[in-house]
């Protein structure tokens, strides 16, 4: 059987009904999966009709419902907020509280076990917040909801090519996410780091990575340069890494971070640790374009996004693209079977 997936609309001011109008029509989704929307009907249809997509929708009582036809889109709205009004590209509370609802739904389908994945369109933390849902994203949500401490936010990039002509995966988790450059140093710890090494890892392992390759980057320039330029590699990473490594990781670091992407992008590692969200996310939105994918680590169930967010500088013009999306869709497929 096809996995089931979930796939949230996100907000409906951004560019993710159009992205997954287009996915459904571009990616053949029915073909290896068995997605159903979590969202809005009526504006699923308005995306349709702003791609020109040859689809319908099909409007459902139960997120494990499967779709009539490959061009048929189930949906399924388990919020009563209406968000018909909500203008494009502008924050909006209404947005805000339904894409938190969707969300909400979608991982407690998962949980239940009527859904196999979770896949997320984007939602603006912005409406998030004006709706009195004060979380700094996704993933602190989904961990919220799954009861779980030890998590973090991979971006993973499948199928990178090196130099050698080989190819091969990366994964990029990050040590501390949303949050402000200021209050990175005194977020890091040791305990923080050797949690997130190993994350890394066990998510490697899962797909077939024998003893991964990781990498941690340092946080500040040239590694510090022996103090010079902060301590905290000395004092925080340098010990994570160690202690990482007596408990039999394959770990090294604290590395430069202006080279180790470099170096983790030719072949030489399997995975990096950032120490914050820019760090990771730039190196890999760069090489991987629209491919990188969002997967949420430590969570008892699975759930994957597209790098992108919700793009309100092109909402509702149709000059979104769907690659991050199917790219999303078929790891949720891949982390869904043993």
């Amino acid at each position: 059987m096809l996995p089931r997936i979930a796939l949230t609309m996100g907000d409906v001011a951004g560019i993710g009904p159009e992205v997954i109008v287009r996915a459904w029509r571009d990616g053949s989704l029915a073909d290896w999966c068995r997605p159903v929307v979590v969202g809005d009907a009526d504006v699923l249809r308005r995306a349709i009709q702003l791609v020109g997509a040859d689809l319908a929708v099909q409007p459902v009582d139960d997120v494990a419902a499967g779709a009539a036809a490959p061009d048929t889109i189930p949906c399924w709205n388990p919020s009563h907020i209406n968000v018909a009004q909500v203008l494009p590209g502008v924050n909006d509370s209404r947005a805000g509280a339904a894409a938190y609802d969707w969300l909400a739904a979608a991982a407690q389908a998962a949980l239940a076990g009527q859904v196999d994945a979770v896949v997320t369109a984007p939602l603006s933390k912005a409406a998030l917040h004006l709706a009195g849902r004060e979380y700094p994203g996704h993933t602190e949500i989904l961990a919220e909801f799954c009861g779980v401490r030890d998590f973090a936010m991979m971006l993973y990039l499948p199928g990178l090519a090196t130099e050698s002509g080989k190819s091969h995966s990366l994964g990029v988790v990050h040590a501390t996410l949303h949050t402000s450059i200021r209050s990175v140093p005194q977020l890091l710890s040791e305990s923080l780091i050797i949690g997130k090494i190993r994350l890394i890892a066990g998510f490697l392992e899962s797909l077939g990575t024998s003893r991964p390759r990781i990498a941690v980057c340092a946080l500040n320039p040239h590694a510090g340069e022996e103090g010079l330029f902060g301590d905290e590699e000395q004092t925080t990473i340098a010990p994570a890494v160690a202690a990482a490594a007596r408990d039999g990781l394959n770990v090294v670091g604290p590395l430069p971070a202006d080279t180790v992407f470099l170096r983790a992008v030719s072949g030489e590692f399997d995975g990096v640790v950032a120490m914050y969200h820019d760090q990771g996310h730039i190196a890999l939105k760069l090489v991987g374009r629209r491919r990188a994918v969002n997967v949420t680590l430590g969570l008892p169930i699975v759930r994957t996004s597209p790098s992108h967010g919700t793009a309100f500088d092109i909402a509702w013009q149709g000059r979104a693209h769907p690659e991050g999306l199917i790219e999303a869709l078929r790891v949720a497929v891949k982390l869904c079977r043993p």
